[in-house]
């Protein structure tokens, strides 16, 4: 068991994975641009960027650049402060969503166990969800602010989108979570929202990832392909890309922000699709996981890369299909965006979860967890004597808790009790001394009347003195 890690040690621990995150993030952005550019090209049968650099690998950061010396015109009669206010605020979201995604397996260095993931929240899929929606405010506030007539078409939109496509995606991870969570009903555990502990579930082969359980046959794979649509939806993706239509909105939400304002926008939307990405791969594809079990010791450095590599696998594999659907399905109409998402996901997403549950029920029945089963039977009291109460079985207490100081209970019995129910040493049944009272002979013990009562208010520790037979009997014994 490894030592609590210090505050400056998990600090600094944090500290590094936030560099390693923000990093990432900033240089996949350029190069997912770069890879829808390339990948709509050979779709469409062009040749793309092939300029600037090996491959035009940096066209993209060329790109960046000449947008960050690009003159930033502010157009008359905007509010100036939820102008600037807007590209920020859709850039926090996703920045956030990803400080609670689990990137890889625990790494053991210098001497603690560090998780691959900035804040293991146990509400994690919660904090997911309710993030990811936090960026529409962004877009709304971009539009409004515009003062323009295509902008606020573009906010209204987007909101109007998102709200429709929220609730299905919500429903498919609550049914991930709840097939992640077959893994706990042997009553081994608490099982909370945290990803870290749905990835931990989907563990050894791929037929247990949440998509291919064969235990809840094809709910799994049905939630998650609903999940990655509405992520579509959610990240204003063809073929929902209403919010910013060009033969109808000019450019939408962001028709008059130039320069690195502009820039800000498509770094969240490219930064938001790469959520998504890994929010589908944790909910539903194993996370890091391999499809076959983790080959390298837990904790080892090997182990690490081998699960950051399958999990920026999956991740790129995700992106692929993502732009693969822009250069192969056209826009849909408003109309049939709201249909498609309320008649036919949300009900499709709510059978999902009513099956899983009945499956959930009846084929795994849960447990409570065995700590707690154990911490009910110590807290229960025993009966006096050994005789246990009714029908119920004796319980055993851990030692220490009930001790043999107790008269009436445990094994320590009464000072009336039967004498044959608890012997003491290898003193006859005969002869019980109570407590820790000296044991007697059969000779220095005489026998005690029938009509004599207990004597009341004794101490647990004091020795019982029994009266001799010819002696009166103590004033209000009748």
């Amino acid at each position: 068991m490894p030592p609590p890690m210090p505050f400056t040690v998990a600090l600094i621990a944090a500290l590094v994975k936030i560099a390693l995150i923000v990093g990432y993030i900033m240089i996949a952005v350029p190069m997912a641009v770069w890879l829808e550019r390339k990948l709509v090209a050979d779709i469409q049968a062009r040749i793309g960027p092939n300029r600037v650099g090996p491959f035009g690998l940096l066209q993209a950061f060329a790109d960046g650049i000449k947008l960050l010396f690009k003159e930033a015109i502010t157009p008359v009669e905007v509010d100036r402060l939820l102008y600037f206010a807007a590209p920020i605020v859709v850039m926090i979201p996703a920045f956030a969503v990803a400080a609670v995604v689990p990137f890889g397996p625990t790494l053991h260095a210098f001497g603690y166990d560090h998780k691959l993931v900035v804040a293991d929240l146990p509400v994690g899929v919660l904090f997911v969800l309710a993030v990811t929606s936090l960026s529409v405010y962004g877009i709304v506030l971009s539009g409004w602010s515009s003062n323009s007539k295509y902008s606020l078409l573009g906010g209204l939109r987007s909101s109007a989108q998102m709200v429709s496509y929220e609730l299905p995606m919500g429903l498919c991870a609550v049914a991930a979570v709840m097939i992640a969570s077959w893994r706990f009903t042997e009553g081994h555990g608490f099982f909370s929202l945290s990803l870290a502990q749905i990835v931990d579930a989907q563990q050894g082969w791929f037929w247990n990832w949440t998509a291919f359980n064969w235990r809840f046959g094809f709910l799994g794979l049905l939630a998650g392909l609903i999940f990655f649509i509405c992520g579509l939806a959610e990240t204003n993706r063809a073929p929902f890309d209403l919010p910013e239509a060009e033969s109808e909105l000019v450019g939408g939400y962001h028709t008059e922000y130039t320069g690195m304002r502009f820039a800000l926008f498509f770094l969240a939307e490219y930064a938001a699709m790469m959520n998504v990405a890994a929010s589908t791969t944790v909910l539903f594809f194993g996370g890091w996981r391999a499809i076959y079990p983790d080959p390298f010791p837990a904790g080892s450095v090997l182990s690490v890369l081998h699960g950051v590599l399958w999990f920026g696998a999956k991740i790129w594999f995700i992106m692929a299909v993502y732009i693969w659907i822009r250069g192969t399905l056209p826009r849909l109409r408003y109309d049939q965006l709201m249909e498609f998402g309320w008649k036919r996901l949300i009900p499709a997403s709510l059978g999902i979860v009513f099956v899983t549950a009945i499956v959930l029920t009846f084929v795994f029945p849960m447990r409570p967890p065995a700590f707690l089963i154990q911490a009910a039977q110590a807290s229960t009291p025993a009966p006096p004597g050994n005789a246990p109460a009714g029908n119920a079985p004796p319980v055993n207490l851990p030692g220490g808790l009930l001790s043999g100081n107790t008269p009436g209970m445990g094994n320590a019995p009464a000072p009336n009790a039967p004498a044959a129910n608890a012997p003491a040493g290898n003193l006859p049944a005969a002869v019980s001394p109570a407590g820790n009272a000296p044991g007697r002979t059969p000779a220095e013990t005489p026998s005690v009347p029938a009509n004599v009562p207990p004597p009341s208010n004794v101490p647990a520790n004091a020795p019982v003195t029994t009266p001799h037979a010819n002696s009166p009997a103590p004033s209000g014994g009748r």
